[in-house]
């Protein structure tokens, strides 16, 4: 409440401050064009026609401002949503989304304590800007009106009830089986309102490969996805039991994610919680995520990403990866972890990639010719790419009951066959470690898996304490270089290792840099 007073007194005041840019530069105008004719007995000036047509102007100007600044309720129980969980509200939810996106300075409301079922549909931008100004002022005063109405010129997506999705994925629309609600080509839009989206996924679990063997595997529907927009932020949402993932950030800039709650059971199938693609300039803080997959994962093509305040687990900690899938190029640079708690995952910080090679093409075709019931060609775009990770720091972490609390996989392959040791893996460098604590479930509290013809080079560790029950915990290096400071528990040598498959190591200062929001 007093977040809100504040910012309308805000508004006020910038207002009242344009209105008087404004009514004195009608003065400046009349005295610069000799128009201003006498001053009478109480000291007002008395202006000719142009002059009385300026002010009046600049105070029509200012009320349509406060006009505009008034939010437009779209409910969608005015499209004839029903709200209780049997009934499809889909129809619904897409007119009142038309309405709210052609309207300006719309709310698109979903009321609370009631649950909405909605099918897959897609929410497509642009979108109407809220306010739109007049040109009849100078230019440098249209440019501060725009400031204004940047700030105060979002349309709003109020979710105080439950979004639910049909529970039966044999019902689900095949148009669109990877997405569920789905946002794209949208700018300067805010979710918020403290309600639910609820994926009813467990019969998708229970469907999916990993669980049910027999089963052959294929993708399911994300529970909320964000593609193609700026501007964007999600504030104070619970996103649950998601079919698979829940919350895709995709070729998208400036995304501010706060307050965010994530749940899925540990055993659920591939249920990452924040997974950013493609996308740049992201913040996370302040979200508490539990899943059955990674907390957050970061993949393709993403940088500038800040993370704070996390609560992470169960799941599978939070991941750069994996990268480099089907002989891509994989690149990811700019992470920052800063402030979080781990606990009861199977990786607490991981950094995983893929491999490939000739020899690992042939070996695959080796097992297709001994066992031909096996797809080769899907076991051929499992093997990995090339391209980096770099300039990342995860520090004030706290892990509790972690498998693998440090992990970096250049070997990494989900899939029933084993994996080799190949001539080629994204290169992974410039990674800082700082402040990181607790206890690990295993005795290996720190990995560095990496290949030997691109190894990981320039890996920094300081001030790190993970320790295991009975005080067996150690660190393992395969190709990776870099070197720690402060105090080191499990201590890290085999960093220390000068060179590897040929490739010299060159010590960087202390503090490598790295960018930041």
């Amino acid at each position: 409440m007093q977040s809100t007073a504040m910012k309308k007194t805000s508004l006020v005041i910038a207002v009242l401050v344009l209105l008087m840019l404004m009514m004195r530069s009608c003065d400046s105008m009349a005295l610069s064009n000799g128009q201003l004719r006498r001053i009478d007995k109480d000291g007002d000036r008395e202006k000719d026609g142009r002059g009385r047509r300026c002010e009046a102007e600049s105070l029509t100007g200012a009320v349509q401002i406060f006009k505009r600044a008034a939010r437009v309720p779209v409910n969608v129980e005015s499209f004839g949503a029903v709200g209780d969980g049997v009934a499809d509200d889909t129809q619904a939810f897409q007119s009142a989304w038309q309405k709210a996106c052609s309207t300006r300075n719309a709310v698109f409301l979903v009321p609370g304590g009631r649950r909405y079922k909605v099918n897959a549909t897609m929410f497509r931008g642009p979108c109407q800007r809220s306010l739109i100004v007049q040109v009849f002022f100078y230019f440098f005063r249209i440019y501060l009106i725009k400031m204004l109405i940047y700030l105060i010129s979002r349309i709003i997506y109020q979710v105080s009830g439950a979004i639910v999705a049909p529970d039966e994925p044999k019902n689900w629309d095949p148009q669109s089986p990877r997405k569920w609600l789905a946002f794209s080509k949208l700018r300067g839009v805010k979710f918020q309102g403290g309600g639910m989206i609820d994926g009813s996924g467990s019969k998708w679990w229970a469907a999916s490969c990993k669980i049910k063997k027999t089963n052959p595997c294929k993708g399911a529907p994300t529970a909320l996805t964000i593609d193609s927009s700026s501007a964007i932020m999600v504030k104070n949402l619970t996103i649950q039991f998601a079919q698979q993932m829940h919350f895709t950030i995709s070729r998208s800039e400036a995304i501010r994610v706060s307050g965010v709650r994530i749940l899925a059971p540990e055993d659920s199938p591939n249920t990452d919680g924040i997974h950013i693609t493609r996308s740049t300039n992201v913040a996370i803080q302040n979200c508490h995520i539990g899943t059955g997959d990674d907390c957050v994962s970061i993949v393709n093509a993403s940088s500038n990403i800040k993370m704070k305040n996390i609560k992470c687990g169960p799941g599978h900690g939070i991941s750069i990866g994996s990268l480099g899938k089907g002989n891509s190029a994989g690149m990811v640079t700019g992470v920052v972890l800063d402030t979080a708690m781990i606990t009861g995952t199977t990786n607490g910080l991981r950094i995983k990639t893929w491999q490939v090679s000739v020899c690992g093409v042939l070996y695959v075709l080796w097992i297709h010719r001994k066992w031909p019931s096996i797809n080769y060609l899907k076991l051929i775009d499992e093997q990995g790419g090339s391209g980096y990770v770099k300039s990342v720091r995860f520090e004030n972490v706290k892990m509790i009951g972690v498998k693998n609390p440090i992990i970096i996989n250049q070997f990494y392959c989900d899939s029933p066959i084993t994996c080799k040791n190949q001539t080629s893996a994204v290169k992974i460098s410039e990674v800082i470690y700082r402040n990181i604590s607790g206890t690990s479930r295993t005795p290996k509290a720190m990995t560095f898996a990496c290949s030997s013809t691109v190894p990981c080079s320039n890996i920094v560790l300081n001030n790190i304490n993970l320790r295991t029950g009975d005080g067996t915990a150690e660190t393992f290096c395969n190709c990776a270089m870099g070197f720690d400071y402060g105090t080191v528990q499990p201590k890290a040598d085999c960093l220390k290792s000068s060179s590897c498959g040929g490739v010299q190591y060159q010590k960087l200062k202390p503090e490598p840099t790295h960018t930041e929001l």
